[in-house]
C-alpha cells in the first residue's frame, strides 16, 4: 500500500476510501487513502511445516483459531517500497506532466541530475511458493523503485515485480530464497456467509497481526479500482482490517488461504467493520499468467452488461431480478458467434449460478482466450445453453504479451521501466515501440513517444491501449474518436486526435 503526498487530496468513492499505505518516514503527516490491502499452488510446492499436524484439528475444531494462525503467519511478509516523492504537484489534480502543464506548474528539466527524495510506505504480501513467489496488491507495488521484503524470522530481501494485473488490483513479486514457508490455496467459492476467517497482515508496521471475523457477504462490487476491464467480487468480512493490510491473507480456519486482503469500508481511513478481499478463485488465475506471460490473459464474452433492477424489470417486462442483463453485444465477439443477443439475461455459466454483474465477471475471469465454456441464457423468459468459445481484447484467441503486444492503429507497445518514470517524474504510461503504416504514424507519431492517457482514462499497461481502442471503436452513435495525451522523452507534452471513421 502507498501512501501519497501531503498536497494529494484524500479521495474517497461514497463512504469507501482505499487505504493506499502506512508511512514508516518519521514524523511525516499526510492522509491515508484507505485501500488496504494455478490451479492451485504453484507446482512442487511443499505444505507449511506443521500442516498435517493441524489439518484434523482445523476440521474437528472450526473455531479454533490457533491452528490457521500457526499455519499462516510464517507465510506472511511485511512489504516495503520506497517510491520518489513527486515534487510541485497540484492538489486535487491527477499527477500527470500534461496537467501540469495546462495549468503552468513549472516542470523540472529531465536531464538535470538530481538525488530524488524518497518517500517509504508499507504493506503485506503471502508466499505462495517455496522458491520465493509472493501475492500482494497491485496499489502496494505500482510506481514502486525499491521493494524490501521482510520475512516474519526477521531476514529480508529485496523483491522483483514479475507482473501486475490493475483490473484486479493483484501483483506477483519474487525474492531469492528457498525452502520458504508458504500458505496452500482453499476453495473461495465454497466460503459461507457467516462462516469464520481470519486476516493475516502488517496493519500500522505491527508485524504478524492475526484478526477474526466472519465472511459478511460475497461477490461485492464496491467501485474502487479505476480500470476499464475491471473484475471486482470481493469477499466482505467483519475482520478488523487497517492501513498495513493490504496484501495479507485471509484464510479460512484450516489454514488455507482464500482471499487476498485489499480494502476497507471507511470515514476516517482506519478499521470501522467492513473489510474487502479479493477471492482465491480469481487470485490463483491471475498469478497463474503473471508467472507465465507476465500479463494476464483476459478472456471476454465481448458484450456490455448490467445488474437487473426493479426499474429495468418493469421496463423490459423482465420476470427476474437475478442475472446480468446484456445491453449490447460488439461485433465479431465471442458472444455473437455463440447466438447471444441484445435483451438476453446470462444467469449460468459452466453450471455455476451467476445473479449479478460482479458474479458473471468473477466467472469469466477464471478462463482464457480459447477456452470453451457453456452460458445459460433467458430470453423471452425461456432458458437456453450456448457454447461459447473466449476471444482476448483483440477479439482472437492468441496469447497477449507485456512486451510486444499486438499491432493497434499501426505500433505496436511496451510500459515503461522505472527508470523512465522517475525521469520524466510520471507514474505510469505506454511508449509506442515501433510503427508501421497505420492512423498513429499519419497523424506524426513518432517512436518512443510515451501515451499516459486516452480518451482521458490512465494508459497503464499495453491491453490499455487496446481497451481504449475497443471502447472508443464500439462506441455506438458517438463520434469514433481517440484523444491521446503523452509526452516524449525529452519532455515535450503532445496531443494527438485521431478519427477512427477515417
Amino acid at each position: 500500500m502507498k501512501i501519497m503526498n501531503e498536497s494529494k487530496r484524500m479521495r474517497t468513492l461514497g463512504f469507501f476510501v482505499l487505504v493506499v499505505a502506512v508511512s514508516v518516514a518519521t514524523n511525516l503527516t499526510t492522509n491515508l487513502i484507505s485501500h488496504n490491502h494455478e490451479s492451485s499452488n504453484f507446482q512442487g510446492n511443499q505444505l507449511p511445516v506443521g500442516y498435517a499436524k493441524f489439518a484434523h484439528a482445523g476440521n474437528a475444531m472450526e473455531t479454533d483459531f490457533t491452528v490457521a494462525a500457526e499455519l499462516t503467519v510464517h507465510a506472511v511478509v511485511h512489504v516495503k517500497t520506497k517510491t520518489p516523492v513527486r515534487s510541485q504537484q497540484m492538489e486535487g489534480f491527477p499527477n500527470d506532466p500534461f496537467f501540469q502543464y495546462f495549468f503552468g506548474v513549472p516542470k523540472q528539466n529531465p536531464n538535470q541530475q538530481r538525488e530524488m527524495p524518497m518517500q517509504e510506505a508499507s504493506g503485506s504480501g503471502v508466499i505462495i511458493s517455496n522458491d520465493g513467489y509472493i501475492v500482494t496488491n497491485n496499489h502496494v507495488v505500482d510506481g514502486s523503485s525499491e521493494i524490501e521484503v521482510t520475512l516474519n524470522d526477521k531476514r529480508t530481501f529485496k523483491a522483483k515485480v514479475i507482473g501486475t494485473d490493475p483490473n484486479t488490483d493483484i501483483a506477483l513479486i519474487k525474492i531469492d530464497a528457498k525452502d520458504l514457508p508458504v500458505i496452500i490455496f482453499g476453495n473461495s467459492d465454497s466460503l459461507k456467509v457467516g462462516e469464520w476467517v481470519l486476516a493475516v497482515g502488517n496493519p500500522f508496521n505491527l508485524t504478524s497481526t492475526v484478526t477474526a471475523g466472519i465472511v459478511s457477504a460475497k461477490a461485492r462490487n464496491i467501485n474502487i479500482i479505476n480500470s476499464q476491464m475491471k473484475i471486482e467480487s470481493f469477499i466482505q468480512t467483519d475482520a478488523a482490517v487497517n492501513p498495513g493490510n493490504s496484501g495479507g491473507a485471509l484464510v479460512n480456519t484450516r489454514g488455507e488461504l482464500v482471499g487476498i486482503n485489499t480494502a476497507i469500508a471507511s470515514q476516517t481511513g482506519s478499521y470501522a467493520g467492513y473489510a474487502f478481499a479479493i477471492p482465491a478463485s480469481i487470485v490463483q488465475k491471475v498469478v497463474a499468467d503473471l508467472r507465465k506471460y507476465t500479463v494476464v490473459q483476459r478472456a471476454v464474452l465481448g458484450i456490455e452488461i448490467k445488474d437487473i433492477t426493479s426499474d429495468l424489470a418493469k421496463e423490459k417486462n423482465l420476470k427476474t431480478l437475478e442475472g446480468a442483463f446484456v445491453g449490447k453485444v460488439g461485433d465479431e465477439s465471442a458472444a455473437k458467434k455463440a447466438g447471444v443477443k441484445e435483451g438476453d439475461i446470462i444467469n449460468n455459466v459452466n453450471g455455476v449460478e451467476v445473479k449479478s454483474v460482479s458474479e458473471l465477471q468473477e466467472q469469466i475471469g477464471r478462463y482464457r482466450p480459447g477456452d470453451k465454456i457453456t452460458i445459460t441464457i433467458l430470453r423471452d423468459n425461456k432458458e437456453q445453453k450456448l457454447n461459447v468459445e473466449l476471444k482476448n481484447r483483440q477479439g482472437n484467441f492468441g496469447v497477449v504479451t507485456a512486451q510486444t503486444g499486438d499491432e493497434v492503429l499501426g505500433g505496436t507497445f511496451k510500459e515503461i521501466n522505472d527508470k523512465t518514470k522517475q525521469q520524466l517524474g510520471v507514474d505510469y504510461g505506454v511508449e509506442v515501440k515501433t510503427l508501421s503504416k497505420g492512423k498513429l504514424a499519419d497523424q506524426g507519431v513518432k517512436p518512443g513517444f510515451i501515451i499516459l492517457k486516452i480518451n482521458n482514462q490512465p494508459i497503464r499497461t499495453v491491453s490499455d491501449v487496446q481497451d481504449a481502442y475497443n471502447e472508443a471503436l464500439n462506441n455506438g452513435s458517438q463520434e469514433k474518436v481517440l484523444l491521446i495525451a503523452g509526452m516524449y522523452p525529452n519532455g515535450k507534452i503532445t496531443y494527438f486526435a485521431i478519427n477512427l471513421a477515417e
